[in-house]
């Protein structure tokens, strides 16, 4: 296996290097710890069990909140605000069968890479913070404010018990963040490039159209719903629906299937349908695209059905006293000027958003989800020592 190439070392805005300590708690013990545990989503297979073991003794308060299949923690310690939350997942994705040269629930450290599923997205991210939560109370046991973790088992799959219902219950139970970071590995080519602020909204549609069904050669006795949905599709595609904002790339329209189901050659179908998915920035909600999908749908296809599934709208955090809190801790702990960016898919910061200030900040996420998935170990360290530094950021 190739050995990664070695990263040259950074220097701040001032030409300085930035500080490096050695002696932080180191995360890959618990990190591998977590990946040995098969919490493929909705399975959790003691991985928050292994996390309650890891923050009872730094004084958290650990409530195991069960919606559903799906196993959440909450721990929390300190009452006094500010209110810091870490937003975070043990669930992964399946392994695959194919690809991996080491067993993907072994964590397993080779040639300075942690291997294992999760170790990137985001088992490891996990472990940094709690390594980050151990080496500030021993330095500061009297840190002021309060911190807590939301770690939910539901972040790979319908996320439909996990974050969002353990927000519901703060809501109910007054301990609402004042603000959140979430641990996704964001970092793009070197860790702490990148703090994502906000995400694009996802909505997928299905199309249907209906006509009347008919024999091909005497298409004036049947009306063919093939043309019109084309022509709906013709009309959505033909033209974008923006040009971007200043947080945000163009919303994107895209078609992902047409399916009629008409075996025959000879025989206009009853009815067409299709399905499209659309990435949203924050020119538009679920209400306006649906509205837009049915205007166009009114002015080819009189019959038809529209049926829409938002996942998550778009956000957006402002830059304020909070961002600039992490871009500060990103500058001092690896030396990146880091760029504020909103790009790529959903994740559970869209829930948050609804309740507080929240941000992206994690490792270098190339193998997330891949086979042989892994993350440098000195880069996990790092991470841990950034995620200190944001801690007393935030906290003062």
């Amino acid at each position: 296996m190739r050995r990664p190439a070695r990263r040259p070392r950074s220097t701040n805005c001032c030409g300085t290097r930035p500080r490096v300590r050695n002696d932080v708690p180191d995360p890959v013990p618990l990190a591998q710890a977590l990946i040995r545990c098969r919490s493929v989503t909705p399975v959790d297979d003691g991985a928050l069990a292994v996390l309650e073991a890891a923050l009872a003794p730094l004084g958290f308060a650990c409530h195991r909140l069960r919606f559903g299949e799906v196993e959440n923690l909450f721990a929390i310690r300190g009452e006094a605000g500010p209110h810091l939350m870490f937003a975070g997942h043990t669930d992964v994705v399946p392994p695959g069968t194919t690809g991996w040269s080491v067993d993907p629930f072994g964590g397993e450290v080779r040639d300075g890479l942690l291997f294992g599923r999760g170790a990137t997205d985001m088992k490891g991210g996990v472990a940094a913070w709690v390594a980050a939560v151990a080496d500030v109370l021993a330095r500061r046991p009297d840190m002021p404010g309060t911190l807590s973790l939301l770690i939910t088992g539901d972040e790979e799959g319908p996320a439909i018990d996990g974050t969002a219902k353990v927000l519901d219950w703060l809501a109910n139970s007054g301990k609402v963040p004042d603000c959140c970071v979430v641990g996704e590995p964001t970092s793009k080519a070197v860790l702490g490039d990148t703090i994502k602020v906000g995400r694009r909204g996802s909505l997928n549609a299905t199309l249907t159209v209906h006509g009347t069904q008919g024999h091909s050669a005497y298409p004036q006795r049947a009306d063919n719903p093939i043309h019109r949905l084309v022509r709906v599709l013709a009309a959505l595609t033909g033209t974008p629906l923006d040009q971007g904002s200043e947080f945000f790339e163009p919303t994107t329209l895209q078609v992902t299937s047409f399916d009629v189901g008409n075996p025959a050659t000879n025989v206009i179908p009853p009815s067409a349908t299709a399905r499209l998915n659309i990435r949203f920035n924050d020119l538009h909600s679920e209400a306006s695209l649906t509205a837009h999908l049915r205007a166009a749908l009114e002015r080819e296809a009189p019959r038809h059905e529209l049926d829409v599934v938002c996942s998550g709208e778009s956000f957006l955090t402002q830059p304020g006293p909070f961002v600039a809190a992490l871009e500060r801790a990103v500058l001092a702990e690896t030396g990146q000027a880091a760029k504020l960016d909103t790009g790529g898919g959903t994740s559970d910061a869209r829930f948050i958003a609804r309740f507080c200030p929240v941000a992206e900040l994690g490792a270098v996420g190339a193998t997330m989800h891949k086979a042989d998935e892994s993350t440098p170990v000195e880069e996990l360290r790092a991470l841990t020592r950034l995620y200190a530094r944001v801690i007393e950021e935030v906290l003062g």
